[in-house]
């Protein structure tokens, strides 16, 4: 986005056009922050202009992550750390991959072609949206799809509406769940 704290995090840690990647540099506050990018581009995908801010194997683009649907291939990655802008104008696998891949890296690679193929061809820069269909970030979904949903025993529900005060409700929670067994 064209606002000045992304313009800021960019000239400062990424000035040398390198992606964020797994790769742990900057002060302690940045390195913090990177431990939860893997988490981040599970909920983030992004749509693909360009192609310069969209790392290949990492992000999520088109329906997938390249390098969890693709893992044979992967395998035989030279760069794994290249952008997608840098995959699609490559001169062939030999500039990606190590060669000779497998008969199953072929066949993965013959879709990843065709992904690569149906991509837009445009100027403009990537955009990221969330899995919920749109640009804003909301905790409360982010939690809900991290943490995921569990279907309850009743009782808990029962328990959390009782009119008692609250060190008793906790006394009894703790007590209920060792014996409520799944």
């Amino acid at each position: 986005m064209d606002i000045p704290w992304v313009h800021l995090v960019w000239e400062s840690y990424y000035s040398d056009e390198s992606l964020p990647s797994n790769q742990r540099k900057g002060s302690f506050w940045w390195r913090d922050n990177l431990k939860l990018l893997d988490s981040f581009k599970g909920l983030a995908r992004v749509n693909v202009c360009d192609g310069a801010s969209c790392l290949f194997w990492e992000d999520l683009w088109g329906d997938h992550v390249p390098k969890l649907h693709f893992p044979e291939l992967f395998s035989f990655a030279k760069d794994t750390g290249i952008s997608l802008k840098t995959a699609k104008d490559a001169t062939g696998p030999t500039a990606l991959l190590h060669l000779p891949i497998s008969q199953i890296a072929l066949q993965q690679l013959n879709e990843l072609a065709q992904l690569l193929v149906n991509l837009p061809n445009s100027d403009e820069p990537d955009c990221r949206t969330y899995i919920w269909g749109t640009a804003f970030y909301s905790a409360s979904k982010a939690y809900v799809h991290l943490i995921g949903h569990r279907n309850l025993h009743p009782a808990f529900r029962w328990m959390w509406k009782l009119a008692c005060q609250n060190k008793h409700k906790v006394f009894f929670f703790v007590s209920t769940t060792r014996q409520i067994k799944y």
